[in-house]
């Protein structure tokens, strides 16, 4: 360990003492040694459990959840079918990150998606038939709901209820739409028109899958999501991204080692400049959530893979103690809300009462967490939004005043998440370097 590395890390140690996030000098000089060790596209697997992944993204995994993530991959994941399709499935966002986000927010999946065929029109096609076989099997059930599928862009504009959608823009099918095979609309002029799943599978674009999950053990509602990089496989053996782009593999742990001979091949097409379009990326939703659309709890996770991928190896120690601080609970008020949106959805089959009860659940982690006034009033929030929730659920839909509700509590957290990063001269700085 440098001294250069000692010397930031005793202001970071200093910022963070006087914001109120208790960090561990030994551990945070214990990852700054493991994470400074690994290069920049080191791949690293874990024998005893079968995953991998980037080394520098394995330090943040912990396996003790792996058998629930498997259980729920295998609602979200594509099968592969032999000389047709091979696919490997990986986990993604804060559930690759379990070791230091003891709060974390959704179940999000990514899968690369190799389609081999005689050409890209058969490649498509194949796609298409089997996100929608996937999409009916998984409508709902039990314990999960489909949300909405993206795939396809927009031939045209057209008038979809209230909503005008832009030429381009990528299409979002919601469970009727998917049944029907099409979604049907108006012209801007105010002539009948529909677009056909068919007809979007000529140019899929952007391909991804939302459910709402209800895990009857936990009492917990989850958003779980699979993101696709889909690939096609000319037979000369040249791989060819459907959406233009090869993703990287930088915040990925894949769940089954046999998938490695796929991820190999298809590695092996990522571009040299992977790394700095993934950065370039991030940097962008950052300079979002804290412009435009303000969200600092989601800048500081992406904040934290920007420095942990970058070399600010002591700015990521600071975030990655953040997210394993009691007071980031506060992360969690965001994934119940979004939850309970998504299953007030019509026809939903999911148990009501794992809404109240992950309500209940997060109340008792919030008193538990946090001391004082703001204790106070945060509890104060979620027994009066809770209180809503109960008519609403009844009734089938949500009330103006719990949205009202559901508004101030998102702002609380925002506030809390941007001191905790403003408060840090080094963060400060290079978040007025993005503007």
């Amino acid at each position: 360990m440098s001294n250069d590395y000692q010397d930031e890390l005793k202001k970071i140690l200093e910022s963070a003492q006087r914001l109120g996030v208790e960090m561990d000098e030994g551990d945070a000089l214990q990852w700054l040694a493991a994470v400074s060790a690994q290069g920049r596209s080191n791949i690293d697997m874990d024998v005893r459990t079968g995953i991998f992944g980037h080394a520098v993204t394995m330090l943040d995994f912990d396996d003790a959840d792996l058998a629930h993530f498997r259980q729920v991959g295998r609602l979200v994941e594509f099968n592969d079918i032999p000389g047709k399709v091979e696919t490997a499935l990986a986990l993604s966002g804060s559930a690759a990150q379990s070791k230091i986000q003891t709060y974390p927010g959704d179940a999000d999946y990514f899968e690369r998606v190799n389609i081999i065929a005689p050409s890209k029109e058969e490649a498509c096609t194949i796609l298409a038939d089997i996100m929608r076989d996937k999409a009916l099997s998984t409508l709902k059930g039990d314990t999960y709901q489909l949300i909405e599928v993206k795939f396809g862009s927009f031939p045209f504009d057209i008038r979809r209820g209230d909503k005008l959608e832009k030429q381009g823009s990528p299409i979002c099918w919601y469970p009727p739409e998917i049944k029907a095979g099409k979604i049907e609309g108006q012209t801007p002029n105010g002539a009948k028109a529909a677009i056909t799943w068919e007809a979007a599978s000529h140019d899929p674009g952007w391909c991804k899958l939302d459910w709402v999950v209800a895990d009857p053990v936990r009492k917990q509602l989850v958003n779980a999501s699979n993101m696709l990089d889909v690939t096609w496989e000319a037979p000369d053996g040249q791989v060819t991204p459907l959406d233009g782009y090869l993703d990287g593999y930088f915040q990925e742990v894949y769940l089954d080692a046999e998938s490695i001979p796929v991820f190999s091949k298809l590695v092996k097409h990522v571009s040299g400049d992977a790394l700095d379009d993934y950065v370039a990326q991030l940097e962008k939703e950052v300079k979002k959530y804290t412009s435009k659309d303000p969200n600092y709890g989601k800048a500081a996770k992406r904040l934290y893979n920007i420095f942990r991928l970058t070399g600010r190896y002591t700015d990521a120690a600071y975030l990655r103690e953040l997210f394993d601080e009691p007071a980031t609970i506060l992360y969690q008020i965001g994934a119940l809300i979004r939850t309970v949106d998504e299953s007030f959805q019509p026809g939903s089959e999911i148990d009501q009462s794992t809404i109240l009860s992950q309500a209940d659940e997060l109340i008792v982690g919030v008193t538990s967490a946090l001391e004082g006034a703001k204790e106070v009033e945060i509890v104060r929030m979620l027994l009066n939004f809770r209180g809503l929730l109960v008519d609403d659920i009844n009734r089938g839909e949500l009330s103006p005043q719990a949205n009202a509700a559901r508004a101030e509590i998102i702002n609380i957290v925002n506030n809390f998440f941007r001191e905790k990063l403003m408060g840090v001269p080094t963060i400060e700085a290079y978040l007025e370097g993005l503007k």
